[in-house]
């Protein structure tokens, strides 16, 4: 093994060990971590707090026991500080995003000092480019990446004209699924398109580059989808497919995709059958942690690649708020996502690392 000194005995770390609430997140002190062949260790400064992180938190139910203890965070941004067998000793003192950190590894999350994770896990991350978006990346945009490729006719990876001449309509676009999705049409080439509930969702949706905002509380989805698309949509990144289902039946194009992330609005979801036939329409479910690792694959190469172009942003003025929250505070951090704060909640783990 290669690594940094470690003058530190012990790290900070967020952990569960029964489901529930926020509430059973419990800071403690634990050994810093050896990365295992194939692996680094990650000096975490930031941590992004998604909604599969409550999720799993919760469980089915209550007071369910968890062991070996749980420390929660898909998605990360810091430094790499040691490296396990098998590993470039040159990527210690490397700037990362991580990705799926905790998915299969109880020990592996982001919400602590030390993270061990697989190496390609953690992703080179450009000196101009902040923590606060690294941590952002993994989970949203991977998931919005997959949304945007699984039509029949591709395109598998995006990229500068890889969208150019299709409409894409996001449902929801200021989620932060919803906000990855925006930015990486907008930087394949595509007419963005988005539905908010809110005038100041709007903005938001406008700040992240979508060509065209529609209100759904107030004007006709259908009616105005249709005039900026008159023969339908290629693709519709949804939140949210049993409310939406007969709108985007209804203006979905020939050979069109429907992109299911999530389930927001209930499990229940009815098609019209013939309508669909007609364009040849699919409806297609997306899920991160059990996609192709091959798509994983394109995604994580594409998104490093919009980063690298300055094609991706955080923050308000990119229509993503961003929500800080201590390490000590993790249990906030995760009632806000909870509670569908507008943004993205991130832990500061560390002020600065290196």
């Amino acid at each position: 093994m290669s690594s940094t000194d470690q003058t530190a005995a012990s790290a900070r770390a967020v952990v569960y060990t029964q489901t529930g609430g926020p509430e059973v997140l419990t800071l403690l002190e634990r050994p810093v971590p050896e990365p295992g062949p194939g692996e680094v260790r990650v000096r975490v400064a930031r941590s992004g707090v998604n909604p599969t992180d409550w999720k799993s938190r919760r469980g089915s139910g209550s007071g369910q026991a968890v062991d070996p203890a749980q420390v929660p965070g898909q998605d990360g941004a810091g430094v790499v500080d040691a490296v396990g067998r098998g590993v470039p000793a040159e990527r210690v003192g490397q700037r990362v995003w991580v990705w799926e950190a905790a998915h299969n590894r109880p020990g592996g999350g982001t919400a602590q000092e030390h993270a061990c994770v697989p190496a390609v896990q953690a992703v080179p991350l450009p000196d101009d480019a902040s923590f606060d978006l690294g941590a952002a990346l993994g989970i949203p945009f991977i998931t919005a990446h997959r949304c945007l490729t699984v039509a029949e006719d591709g395109p598998r990876s995006l990229g500068p004209g890889t969208l150019e001449g299709r409409s894409v309509l996001v449902a929801g676009g200021a989620g932060a699924v919803g906000n990855a999705a925006i930015q990486l049409a907008r930087w394949s080439g595509a007419t963005v398109i988005t539905t908010v509930s809110s005038p100041e969702k709007a903005q938001l949706a406008a700040a992240a580059g979508a060509d065209h905002v529609v209100d759904y509380t107030r004007q006709d989805v259908v009616e105005e989808v249709r005039r900026i698309a008159p023969d339908g949509v290629s693709t519709v990144v949804e939140v949210a497919p049993g409310p939406n289902a007969a709108v985007d039946s209804a203006v979905i194009g020939m050979d069109g995709s429907v992109a299911v992330y999530a389930n927001d609005g209930g499990e229940d979801l009815t098609l019209p059958v013939r309508d669909l036939m007609v364009p040849n329409a699919r409806w297609q479910f997306v899920l991160v942690y059990t996609a192709p690792q091959e798509a994983k694959a394109r995604a994580v190469a594409d998104v490093s690649a919009a980063v690298r172009d300055g094609a991706v942003r955080v923050g308000r003025d990119a229509g993503l708020p961003l929500h800080h929250h201590p390490l000590s505070d993790a249990a906030a951090a995760h009632a806000a996502v909870e509670g569908s704060v507008v943004g993205k909640v991130l832990l500061d783990v560390a002020d600065a690392v290196g």
